[in-house]
């Protein structure tokens, strides 16, 4: 009974397990808009990136040495990330300089505000927004109604969850690639292979 119920759960993994590039697909596809709008704010905003890689923690800022040549980094890392991603080319390689900028940006960007990336009930920032929600739920209910009608608003606690969900993801596919049939490296990889074989012939 527990042989054949085992066998019979083996059998539906090794089902699953021929749909794999569908999770390594969606993984990617995840990870595009995210990726894009980091290299989007840091290409058209170059100059803001630069001011906030090298200003003081007082200011705001992450006080890092050589703040053009960071920011210049960070940007094309992000860019040339999306691209391969998006086309599944070089991913495992694309990832690690990826992996290495969420790990430096959760250490020195989101660390110091805990885990949660939306500030949860206990929070001080969470009930100053309380707070004034009911007051303006009270004094201005016409405008009250208006903000909460598509969902309730919310604080953002700016903390590393964000980051460690997309360094898993990266993990995933620094680990597994792009995905068979979904990926160049697939393809790319399947040509070299096929000329390898030509020469061996000859």
């Amino acid at each position: 009974m527990i042989k054949s119920a085992l066998s019979w759960y083996d059998a539906i993994v090794e089902k699953c397990k021929q749909y794999d590039y569908l999770v390594l697909l969606s993984v990617r596809l995840y990870l595009i808009p995210v990726i894009y709008v980091g290299a989007r704010s840091k290409v058209l905003g170059f100059s803001g990136a630069v001011a906030w890689f090298g200003a003081s923690a007082a200011d705001g800022g992450l006080n890092l040495p050589f703040p053009e040549l960071l920011a210049f980094l960070a940007a094309a890392t992000e860019v040339l990330g999306c691209i391969c991603i998006a086309l599944g080319l070089f991913t495992r390689f694309i990832s690690i300089p990826m992996i290495f900028m969420m790990s430096v940006a959760s250490a020195m960007v989101h660390w110091k505000h805990g885990w949660d990336a939306i500030a949860t009930g206990g929070m001080e920032a969470t009930v100053r927004l309380n707070g004034f929600i009911e007051w303006l739920a009270v004094n201005f209910p016409g405008r009250y109604n208006y903000i909460t009608e598509l969902g309730d608003p919310v604080m953002l606690n700016n903390g590393m969850e964000f980051a460690g969900t997309y360094f898993v993801m990266l993990l995933v596919l620094l680990v597994y690639g792009g995905g068979r049939y979904v990926s160049a490296d697939y393809w790319l990889r399947k040509q070299f292979s096929k000329k390898q074989n030509k020469a061996l012939r000859w």
